[in-house]
């Protein structure tokens, strides 16, 4: 059996999730441990759920057990006294695409995979696209998000995903921060500027000063769907845009993956990550600016 950790924000389980897909499309028999890689996350939860109404086969802890040699009899702890602990624990340490995970039996993944490479076979493809699929109907319930709908969907209209709040903390600035600074942010405004000189910006933040001082404009518009569950509103707005600034995010990632228009440019910053390689996030569709 292989077992994957759900873990990180939305964004980061539509990656697991798609994996889970292609490690089932090969025959492996998989399941989703969707608890422990929350316990000491108390800002995040399952929401492939919540947000999709995604389901999948759960682990249980005897199997997580199981397969992670972690039984606390008293026989199978002078076991792993004597002769070492016999875990099946994959732990993703860098971000490049790893074929070894695709041809596991029994393993339980912990890590991102954050690449398209983990998911090649066009029916899981299909099956992704259908199953984050967001429809206004079902997730627009204010007159602003309506009214952001009307502006994207009638002009040519360009998401710019700004991502600060806990990129700035302490132990996750040193991973993700400084990349999509103004610099970048100014650069990819001029690019999208001299392909399509129409465009209309949409600005999606939950760092609505820092933009207004550095992205904004006679052509800004600054999302606020006024919504309560805000993380579909505003993945729904940013995919149904015509192109697309994307911050150094999963999130971001996922946006312009949803929007699967041939004619889409997906601007995207020169690197991923400040302390380790992550060039497998990267699509054929991106252009690094």
């Amino acid at each position: 059996m292989i077992i994957i950790r759900l873990k990180g924000g939305l964004g980061n389980q539509m990656f697991q999730y798609a994996l889970y897909l292609q490690l089932k499309a090969l025959g492996k028999k998989v399941k989703i441990d969707d608890v422990n890689g929350f316990v000491d996350d108390k800002q995040r939860d399952p929401a492939l759920n919540d947000i999709f109404g995604i389901t999948y086969d759960k682990a249980d802890n005897s199997e997580i057990v199981e397969v992670t040699d972690a039984h606390m009899d008293l026989l199978s702890r002078i076991k792993r006294k004597l002769f070492g602990r016999h875990s099946k624990e994959y732990i993703e340490n860098t971000g490049s695409f790893d074929k070894s995970v695709l041809e596991m039996e029994e393993a339980y993944l912990n890590g991102y995979f954050q690449s398209d490479k983990y998911f090649t076979d066009k029916d899981v493809i299909e099956q992704l696209r259908k199953d984050f699929t967001l429809k206004p109907d079902e997730v627009f319930t204010s007159p602003a998000s309506w009214e952001l709908y009307r502006q994207i969907t009638q002009t040519e209209s360009v998401s710019i995903h700004v991502r600060r709040g806990d990129y700035l903390e302490p132990g996750v600035v040193e991973t993700f921060g400084g990349i999509c600074d103004t610099d970048y942010y100014k650069r990819a405004i001029e690019k999208m500027l001299s392909m399509y000189p129409d465009v209309e910006f949409f600005v999606f933040t939950s760092d609505k000063e820092w933009c207004n001082e550095n992205v904004s404009g006679e052509r800004f518009h600054m999302v606020d769907t006024q919504e309560e569950n805000e993380d579909a509103a505003d993945l729904l707005l940013m995919s149904l845009c015509k192109h697309h600034i994307l911050a150094n995010s999963s999130y971001s990632w996922w946006s312009a993956w949803m929007n699967d228009d041939p004619q889409k440019t997906v601007l995207v910053p020169t690197r991923w990550l400040n302390n380790k390689e992550n060039n497998d996030i990267y699509t054929e569709r991106m252009i690094k600016v």
